[in-house]
């Protein structure tokens, strides 16, 4: 691993676990909607403006998916990402449920912070309904990054991408959290759910998690597919204008 990597994926690890710790700790400690919803756009925007310019930001897994799935980071790139937002994710939720149980000596709120919650006994009616809400809030978001981020649009958002895209973050929580918990991040889910267990609040979290795996990074790759589609890239869009000079 080259050192520019290795920065990247550092990266992506401080970011998942400033996600997690915060956005997922003001979650269990207040389990108020609209302040669970700000806190999760806050960070992302917090975090856009200062490790964005080191590894993009993606601190979502299903967000890399979609930058793998458009040819924007290799496969290697890809894996390393994942892993280091999966640990990032793990350290923080320890961090988070340990500092709270020190606290107090309970996690009673610590289901707020995970994604079992809404979801109920895991029946096929719950089920699918999670995973289709999960897939549509997954792809809206990301669909959103992949445009304001792209190098036409750059000259439209500009600097104002990062504000964008936590809002829109919040938008979706506030939408989310009644039906899903949200997720819309497997490594936000995946680092809940184990540290759930490892502080004895029961398996539960990680009976629900391969919801909240599956669905995101199918709402990321469809986000992916549905960008290609309907915006072409800039090398294409760069290649017909070229054409067009050279008929007229």
């Amino acid at each position: 691993m080259n050192i520019v990597l290795l920065k990247k994926c550092i990266a992506e690890f401080i970011g998942t676990f400033v996600l997690v710790f915060f956005a997922c700790g003001v979650a269990a400690l207040t389990g108020n909607l609209v302040a669970t919803a700000l806190a999760f756009g806050l960070v992302i925007v917090a975090m856009a403006y200062s490790i964005g310019r080191i590894s993009g930001c993606h601190i979502n897994p299903a967000v890399s998916l979609a930058f793998l799935i458009k040819k924007k980071m290799t496969l290697v790139e890809f894996v390393l990402y994942v892993a280091a937002q999966v640990l990032g994710g793990i350290f923080g939720a320890l961090l988070l449920f340990g500092i709270l149980k020190m606290n107090n000596g309970s996690l009673a709120e610590v289901g707020n912070a995970c994604n079992y919650t809404a979801t109920g006994t895991l029946k096929a009616g719950p089920i699918f309904s999670a995973i289709l809400f999960e897939i549509v809030l997954t792809c809206v978001f990301v669909f959103v990054i992949l445009h304001v981020t792209d190098e036409k649009s750059e000259k439209v958002s500009g600097k104002l991408a990062g504000l964008i895209i936590g809002l829109t973050l919040t938008l979706v929580h506030l939408l989310g959290i009644a039906v899903t918990g949200t997720s819309v991040n497997p490594a936000r889910s995946l680092a809940t759910a184990i540290s759930s267990a490892i502080y004895g609040q029961g398996t539960e979290a990680l009976k629900h998690v391969w919801i909240f795996i599956i669905a995101p990074f199918a709402g990321g790759a469809l986000a992916a597919l549905l960008h290609s589609f309907l915006v072409k890239d800039s090398t294409e869009e760069t290649k017909e204008e070229a054409k067009e000079e050279k008929t007229e």
